[in-house]
C-alpha cells in the first residue's frame, strides 16, 4: 500500500483515479469519473434482469461473456491499469491488485456479474468516499479565500489595483466596506470595525483604534478604510496560518505511521492466505481423497477473501480523521502544527499557564487607592501624563491630571519619578523610590498584592495607587472547562508571589508560583514532567519559547503573539483565548476517539466477512458491499469531527 504522504496521488485522493485510469484530479475529472462506474452498473443490472427474465439470445455462452466483459471495461480497466502502474513503482501489494486478482478471478470461474461487480461497487466506493474527502478539506481549503487577490494602493492621489505581494512596506492600501485586507497594516484615520471570523474564529466585529494592526484576511465592516503597510503580503498573518495548516497535512500521527507500516505488511499477507485458502484444502484431499475438492468452489473462497481484506477503510478513515480535527480546529482559530499534536493534547493532564498576555490582558488598571484625596491622585495623573510607561498611561486614564504646573520632572529609571509641584517636591514609584530618598512608609506595603505607585510629599508618604492586571473575559471559564476535562492548572510568572497567588485565586488556578525567570520555568516543568504527568505549556511571550518548546505540548497564545512563540508552539490559539485551550484538549480526545473506533470498525467487520467467506458463507456481493460499506462508515464517522468548528 502506498505511503499515506503518497496517497495523495491516488484514487482516495480528489478525483477516482481507479475509475479513470489517471492521476488528473480536476474537479471536471471529478466529474466525469462517475459516468464510468454508473455506465457498468446499469450493464450489471441490464444483464442480470435478462438473465432472470431468460431473454434467448442472451444465454449464448459468448453473448454473455462479451457482455459482462463490456460492462467491466470502463472500470476494470483502469483499476487494472493502476495496478500495473503501482507494480511498476515498486508497490506489487496494492487494493488495485486485490481487486484486478478477485474480478479477473470471478471472470475465470464464470462468475460474470459478480466480477463486474467488484469493479463498479469498488469505484463507486471510492467515488462517495472522494466526496467525503473533498467535505472534510472544505475547513482547510476555506482558508485559501482569506488570501485575497487584488489591494488598491494610493500613490500621489491616484488608486492603483495591484497584486498583494507588490505592496511595499510603508504604502497606503485602502480598503472599502466588505472587502478583504490584503496586507497587515496599521489603521489610519478613524476607529473602524472589521470582520475577524476568517481569522479567530470570532463572530463579532472587532473595533480597530488608529494606530494598531489591521491583518490582512479581516473584512473592513462599515467604511473605507485606510492602512499602512508594515510588512509583506508573503509575511501576512493571513501567509503564516496557511503555512502552518500547510504543514500540519504532513506531520503524521502515531497512528497515521502504524498504518502506513500495517499496510505494506499486512497485504502480502493475506495475497499468501488467500493462496493457501486454495491450496490447503486441495494438498487435505489428497491426504484424504475421501473428502474431495471443488477447485471453483475454493478459489471463489479465496476471492472474497481477498476483496474483503483490501484495507481501504483504514488506509483513509485514520488520516482522514486527523485532517477534519485540524480543519475544524482552524475554524475555531486553533492551529496544530501537525496530526501528531493532536495526540498529543489528548494524553495532556496538566496545563501549565503564563500570566501576562495569557490569562491576563497585559494591561494595567487601577483597582485601588489608598491614603490620598482625590486633590492628591489628580496631581499624581498630571506628574505621569507625558510618561510612555505603561503604569503611567493606566493611572492617566483612569484619574484627570490637575492643571497644574510641574517643575523639575525627572525620570529616575527603575524607581519612579520625582517633581515639583505648586513648591513642593513629589516622589511617585516604587517603594525602592522612597528607600533611596529616606523615606518612611508602613511595613505591610512591601506584602501588597500587585503593582504599586507609592507617594511621597515633601518626603512624607502619603499613600499608594494599586494597579492590576486585568484577567481576560475567559479566563476564569478556561480553568474551569480545564478542570472538568480532569486537567490539572499551573501558573507560572515573573510578578511576586503574592500577586501570582491573588490572580490563581481570582480565576481558581490550582497552583501558582511567582518571582521566576525564564530558567525558572523551564525548572518547573521539568519537575513536572519528571513526576511522569503530560504538560502543556500556554504562552505568548519571547521569554516563554524555552518552555513551549521543551513541554510536552507547547501552545502560543496568539498569532499576534512573539514570533518566537509562535514559531516554537506546535498549536497556535489565534483568539489570545485561553478557552480555546480547553476547546484543543477537547478536540484532540474526540479525535483520537474516532480514530479508535474507525480502528476497531474496520478491523472487526473484515476479520467477520474473511471468516464467513473461507466458510463459504459469504459471496464475492457480499465481500463488495462490505468492504465499501465498512470505509464509507468509516469515513462518515471522521467527518463528525466537522461539526466541532460550529460549536
Amino acid at each position: 500500500m502506498k505511503p499515506q504522504d503518497e496517497h495523495e496521488e491516488h484514487c482516495h485522493s480528489h478525483g477516482c483515479s481507479c475509475c479513470n485510469g489517471g492521476h488528473d484530479h480536476e474537479e471536471h475529472e471529478e466529474q466525469m469519473s462517475w459516468w464510468k462506474p454508473a455506465l457498468s452498473l446499469a450493464m450489471l443490472l441490464a444483464g442480470i434482469v435478462m438473465e432472470a427474465m431468460d431473454v434467448q439470445w442472451f444465454q449464448h455462452g459468448w453473448v454473455r461473456l462479451a457482455w459482462y466483459a463490456a460492462a467491466w471495461l470502463p472500470t476494470g480497466l483502469g483499476v487494472l491499469r493502476e495496478a500495473i502502474e503501482e507494480a511498476r513503482e515498486g508497490e506489487v501489494f496494492s487494493e488495485f491488485l486485490l481487486m484486478s486478482v478477485a474480478s479477473l478471478g470471478a471472470f475465470a470461474i464464470g462468475e460474470y456479474p459478480e466480477a463486474v461487480a467488484v469493479m463498479a461497487l469498488y469505484c463507486i466506493g471510492e467515488a462517495l468516499q472522494d466526496r467525503a474527502v473533498s467535505r472534510a478539506r472544505g475547513n482547510i481549503q476555506s482558508l485559501i479565500a482569506f488570501r485575497p487577490d487584488h489591494a488598491t494602493v494610493v500613490r500621489d492621489g491616484k488608486h492603483e489595483t495591484i497584486d498583494p505581494a507588490e505592496v511595499r512596506q510603508g504604502d497606503i492600501v485602502e480598503v472599502k466596506p466588505g472587502e478583504r485586507v490584503p496586507i497587515d497594516g496599521r489603521l489610519m484615520g478613524e476607529a473602524a470595525a472589521f470582520d475577524t471570523a476568517a481569522l479567530t474564529g470570532e463572530s463579532v466585529p472587532r473595533v480597530i483604534e488608529p494606530g494598531d494592526e489591521v491583518l490582512a484576511g479581516m473584512i473592513a465592516s462599515e467604511v473605507v478604510v485606510r492602512l499602512q503597510a508594515v510588512r509583506p503580503a508573503s509575511e501576512s498573518a493571513v501567509s503564516r496560518i496557511l503555512h502552518l495548516v500547510e504543514e500540519a497535512t504532513e506531520r503524521k500521527a502515531p497512528a497515521e505511521q502504524f498504518i502506513r507500516r500495517f499496510a505494506r505488511i499486512y497485504t502480502p499477507i493475506v495475497v499468501g492466505l488467500a493462496v493457501l485458502v486454495v491450496a490447503l484444502p486441495w494438498a487435505y484431499s489428497l491426504i484424504v481423497p475421501a473428502a474431495g475438492y471443488n477447485f471453483a468452489e475454493w478459489l471463489h473462497r479465496a476471492l472474497v477473501f481477498l476483496v474483503i481484506s483490501c484495507p481501504c477503510a483504514l488506509v483513509i478513515s485514520i488520516p482522514l480523521s486527523y485532517f477534519a480535527g485540524i480543519g475544524a480546529a482552524s475554524r475555531r482559530g486553533i492551529l496544530f502544527k501537525g496530526s501528531n499534536y493532536i495526540d498529543a493534547i489528548a494524553a495532556v493532564d496538566t496545563a501549565v499557564f503564563d500570566k501576562t498576555g495569557t490569562l491576563t490582558t497585559g494591561q494595567f488598571a487601577v483597582s485601588h487607592i489608598t491614603g490620598l484625596t482625590d486633590e492628591q491622585v489628580a496631581t499624581v495623573a498630571a506628574i505621569e501624563q507625558d510618561s510612555p510607561h505603561p503604569i503611567a498611561r493606566a493611572i492617566v486614564a483612569c484619574c484627570k491630571p490637575a492643571q497644574v504646573g510641574v517643575a523639575d520632572l525627572k525620570n529616575i529609571a527603575g524607581y519612579g519619578l520625582s517633581a515639583t509641584v505648586n513648591g513642593k517636591t513629589w516622589l511617585v514609584g516604587t517603594t525602592r523610590l522612597l528607600e533611596r530618598e529616606g523615606v518612611e512608609y508602613p511595613a505591610p506595603l512591601a506584602d501588597v498584592a500587585g503593582t504599586m505607585v507609592a507617594v511621597a510629599i515633601d518626603r512624607e508618604y502619603a499613600g499608594y495607587i494599586l494597579l492590576s492586571d486585568v484577567p481576560k473575559e475567559d479566563a476564569a471559564h478556561a480553568i474551569d472547562h480545564l478542570k472538568r476535562l480532569g486537567i490539572a492548572t499551573v501558573m507560572l510568572s515573573g510578578d511576586r508571589q503574592a500577586l501570582a497567588e491573588q490572580v490563581a485565586r481570582q480565576l481558581g488556578i490550582d497552583t501558582a508560583h511567582g518571582d521566576l525567570l525564564p530558567q525558572d520555568k523551564v525548572a518547573h516543568i521539568e519537575r513536572i514532567r519528571q513526576s511522569g504527568r503530560q504538560v502543556a505549556f500556554v504562552g505568548d511571550g519571547i521569554n516563554d519559547a524555552p518552555v513551549l518548546a521543551m513541554s510536552d505540548v507547547g501552545i502560543a497564545m496568539g498569532a499576534l503573539g512573539s514570533d518566537m512563540a509562535v514559531e516554537t508552539a506546535d498549536v497556535v490559539v489565534q483568539t489570545d483565548q485561553p478557552s480555546r485551550v480547553a476547546d484543543a484538549v477537547t478536540l484532540g480526545r474526540r479525535t483520537r476517539r474516532i480514530v479508535m473506533q474507525n480502528i476497531a470498525l474496520a478491523i472487526g467487520i473484515k476479520v467477520l466477512v474473511m471468516v464467513l467467506g473461507v466458510l463459504g458463507i459469504a459471496t464475492l456481493w457480499e465481500a463488495v458491499f462490505a468492504d465499501v460499506g465498512v470505509a464509507l462508515l468509516c469515513v462518515l464517522n471522521s467527518l463528525r469531527l466537522a461539526s466541532f468548528a460550529s460549536h
